[in-house]
C-alpha cells in the first residue's frame, strides 16, 4: 500500500495543542513578576558588583576580544544613531517577545510552548546567576572609558543613581536577557516557519548584540554567558520539528473514499495520489472510471471458461 503526499501544515495550527488562555497569562506574567522581585532582591552588593566588573574587562582583554569603546565610537558617530540604538533598547526587547509568545500561542501551540519553557529556563537560570554574580555594567567601570549614552542622549531606561534605583537592578548585567531573548525569538521563528527568508530573523539577536554592547549596557561575555545558558536549555528540552506533516487532503471517490472488495470503504489519506483520484485502488482490481467496482468473478470461473 502506498500513502498520500504530504503537505507541511504551516496554515493549520493544532488548536487542541494549545494551552487554555488564561493559565498561559498567569504562568507568564507570574514568572515574569517573579524575576522581576528576584532581580531587585539581588540589590546592594555593589562592591562585589565593580569587582567583578573589572574582572571581566580584564577577561576580555586576556582574550583577546574587541573593545566594547569600537561599537559605541560608531553609534557616537550620529546623533540620531545613538538616539536610535538607545530606543532599540529600551522600547524593542520586552513588546517583541511578548509579539513572539502571543504569534506562536495562536498559530503554532506546539512551539508556543516549547519557546515558553525556553524562555523560561533561561530566566531562571539567569536570576541564579545575577544572585550568585553581581556585576556593574561597562558604562559604570571607569576602566572602560564608556558613555552612559542613555543618560547622555536619552531615552534612559534605568535610573541616574544605580545604588538607590528601585525600578532595576543595575547590577545584573550578566547574562545579558536582552541577548538571550532576542536569540530565543529568532531561533524560535525559524523553527516554527517556513518561509525561504526566515534565518533573516537573525538580525534581530545581531542588532541587539550591537546595541546593548554599543549602549555601554552589557560586555561581550555577557551574550557569550546568555548563549551558552541557551544552549544547555535546547539540549535540555525536545526541539519541535520545524513544520508537521500530515496526510494531504485528497478527493474521495464513489461516496467517501476508494471501495474494497466487500463493499469496505478505504479512506482516500491511505491511497496513493494517482490511485485517490481516480479510485482505481480496489484490493487488485480496478474500479471503472465511474468508481462502480465490477462483480468479481467466481472462484475457479476462468477454469470452466
Amino acid at each position: 500500500m502506498t500513502y498520500a503526499r504530504t503537505e507541511p501544515t504551516d496554515q493549520e495550527p493544532d488548536i487542541r495543542a494549545r494551552p487554555p488562555l488564561v493559565r498561559e497569562f498567569l504562568l507568564v506574567a507570574g514568572l515574569f513578576l517573579a524575576y522581576k522581585f528576584g532581580r531587585r532582591a539581588a540589590n546592594g552588593h555593589v562592591e562585589e558588583a565593580f569587582r567583578n566588573a573589572a574582572n571581566v574587562w580584564d577577561i576580555e582583554r586576556a582574550l583577546r576580544l574587541p573593545g566594547e569603546g569600537g561599537v559605541q565610537g560608531v553609534l557616537l558617530h550620529s546623533q540620531t544613531l545613538i538616539h536610535a540604538a538607545n530606543t532599540y533598547y529600551a522600547t524593542v526587547h520586552f513588546p517583541a517577545t511578548v509579539v513572539f509568545l502571543v504569534w506562536l500561542y495562536w498559530r503554532r501551540p506546539l512551539h508556543y510552548l516549547w519557546s515558553r519553557r525556553i524562555l523560561a529556563a533561561l530566566t531562571g537560570s539567569a536570576l541564579v546567576l545575577h544572585l550568585l554574580f553581581p556585576l556593574a555594567p561597562p558604562r559604570m567601570l571607569p576602566a572602560a572609558g564608556l558613555v552612559d549614552t542613555g543618560q547622555v542622549y536619552g531615552p534612559a531606561v534605568y535610573g541616574a543613581t544605580p545604588a538607590t534605583d528601585t525600578m532595576a537592578n543595575q547590577f545584573a548585567a550578566m547574562p545579558s536577557l536582552h541577548v538571550g531573548w532576542a536569540v530565543t525569538v529568532a531561533v524560535g521563528l525559524i523553527v516554527a516557519t517556513r518561509s525561504r527568508w526566515r534565518l533573516l530573523w537573525l538580525l534581530h539577536p545581531a542588532i541587539t548584540l550591537l546595541v546593548v554592547v554599543g549602549t555601554a549596557n552589557h560586555y561581550w561575555l555577557d551574550a557569550v554567558v546568555a548563549v551558552a545558558l541557551l544552549a544547555v536549555a535546547f539540549a535540555a528540552l525536545r526541539l519541535p520539528r520545524p513544520a508537521r506533516d500530515v496526510p494531504a487532503r485528497l478527493p474521495w471517490v464513489a461516496g467517501g473514499g476508494a471501495v474494497l472488495g466487500g463493499g469496505a470503504h478505504l479512506p482516500a489519506y491511505t491511497v496513493s495520489g494517482a490511485e485517490a483520484t481516480t479510485g482505481a485502488y480496489v484490493s487488485g482490481t480496478a474500479a471503472t472510471p465511474g468508481g462502480a467496482v465490477p462483480e468479481r468473478a467466481p472462484a475457479g470461473a476462468g477454469a470452466r471458461r
